[in-house]
């Protein structure tokens, strides 16, 4: 598999492309700032939300067994997943239970990181996703690059080309009013057809055994009220204790991701509706092991706003894709490891350690600081890069003997010294695009004849 590097060079190919990019999340973490310094109380916010979030990690077993308690009383049925496996092959007993072949879904990150779709579509259920960037991702074949703004890297052109293709749109047609007239019309009949739905879950509060959706197309209610069978999958982490805590989220929500002053849609799923069934999956997947990591245990207070990719220079230069995880950017970068050291330990070295991401999170996860502490993890594993472990030890061994730091540095400017005799000779191209000085008139092997004593 290739690594962010490489990932992120066939992204920058498109130059064009890698610009407005950039532009357009630099333009949402503007919209952010705004919005952002209209609330007086918003560092209070930020401070509150992140106290709240440490209260349930500390007692996540406690606040869970509550909200299980009070789910059950709703009359919803609770099922527990320890894993990406088990949470697909419920989803999937469900299914085949009520002998329904077809699904409609709305946003999920967390059944990106399951892979459901794909799991799903090897059992022979059609899955359509009604999010309009799940959908236009689904239909092009990708994964979503980013978790607010799924197709963020493709282009209306490109869109329209999609289109066109699975949804029958005129040739050529870019028009975002238009083909999201395409849409709707699409998922109209989707919805209207589907007799399960599946929503995933932004908030579930122990004390009532509720949860909430937010979406700003209301495409998850259309889906879930419809249906005869309403599935939300949810990590763990998503708890917060009291109801009245979700006005402090909700109003840090939106705003830190698209520079809203509240989503457009906040629906409460408290039981479910005569003659419907509603099920919950708490889904582990790593996250039990997240939290026995002390300095890593702060990344599951994510609310999956996207602020920091908005803001990280690297997301925003390399693409979404370039991070090869469901969840991409700063805080992907953190948690993706603790699911496969091996495999992501490439990604808490795709920042520069600005502290950018930690500035924006509005639940003040110390972001930076955790990508700086999985680089030493990682290394200390095993899981470097074995050219940039052996440098840095030629230059801890270098430093520390003042014998060889002298030698290196006499060499160093012996090497400064006849750069442009290997300019000359086309030894080192990269000295070509230098300011050097002019070469020495003797030769290397007259210089060394006459230095080497």
């Amino acid at each position: 598999m290739k690594d962010h590097a490489e990932l992120a060079e066939v992204f920058n190919k498109d130059e064009q492309r890698v610009n407005w990019h950039d532009e357009t999340l630099w333009f949402v973490r503007q919209k952010r700032d705004k919005a952002s310094h209209q609330i007086p109380d918003w560092e209070d916010l930020r401070e509150t939300a992140s106290q709240i979030k440490h209260n349930v990690l500390s007692n996540l077993a406690n606040y869970l067994e509550e909200f299980e308690k009070n789910a059950i009383n709703n009359g919803i049925t609770v099922h527990w997943a320890a894993d990406a496996k088990e949470h697909n092959e419920i989803v999937y007993s469900l299914l085949k239970k009520h002998g329904i072949s077809q699904m409609v879904k709305s946003k999920s990150m967390l059944t990106e990181e399951c892979h459901l779709n794909h799991y799903l579509e090897e059992q022979g259920i059609n899955v359509v996703d009604s999010d309009l960037g799940e959908l236009i991702v689904q239909l092009a074949k990708e994964p979503p690059s980013h978790i607010v703004l799924p197709c963020i890297h493709k282009k209306k052109e490109e869109i329209g080309d999609v289109f066109y293709e699975h949804l029958g749109s005129s040739k050529g047609e870019s028009d975002p009013q238009v083909l999201t007239e395409t849409a709707r019309i699409h998922l109209r009949n989707t919805f209207l057809t589907r007799r399960a739905a599946l929503t995933g879950v932004n908030f579930a509060v122990a004390e009532t055994g509720e949860f909430v959706v937010c979406t700003n197309e209301g495409n998850a209610d259309m889906g879930a009220h419809l249906s005869d069978i309403h599935i939300a999958s949810m990590g763990i982490e998503k708890l917060i204790p009291k109801r009245k805590d979700l006005g402090v989220f909700l109003r840090l929500l939106t705003r830190s991701a698209t520079g809203q002053p509240i989503t457009t849609y906040s629906s409460h799923f408290k039981r479910p509706r005569p003659g419907q069934e509603m099920h919950i999956i708490l889904v582990d997947n790593g996250r039990s092991i997240q939290l026995g990591r002390e300095d890593f245990r702060n990344s599951l207070k994510c609310i999956r706003c996207g602020a920091c990719m908005n803001t990280c220079p690297v997301y925003r230069r390399s693409g979404g894709h370039s991070y090869h995880t469901a969840v991409a950017g700063p805080i992907g970068s953190i948690l993706a490891p603790n699911l496969d050291m091996k495999q992501y330990a490439d990604l808490p070295f795709a920042s520069t350690l600005c502290g950018s991401c930690t500035n924006v999170c509005p639940v003040k996860i110390n972001i930076h600081e955790q990508l700086y502490k999985w680089r030493q993890v990682i290394v200390k594993e095993g899981y470097g890069d074995k050219k940039k472990s052996a440098a840095m030890h030629a230059m801890a061994y270098t430093l520390s003997s003042p014998k060889v730091y002298r030698l290196a540095g006499k060499a160093g400017r012996v090497v400064m010294k006849y750069a442009p005799f290997a300019v000359n000779n086309g030894l080192n191209p990269w000295y070509k695009h230098r300011d050097m000085p002019e070469p020495p008139k003797e030769s290397f092997g007259e210089w060394y004849a006459r230095n080497r004593k």
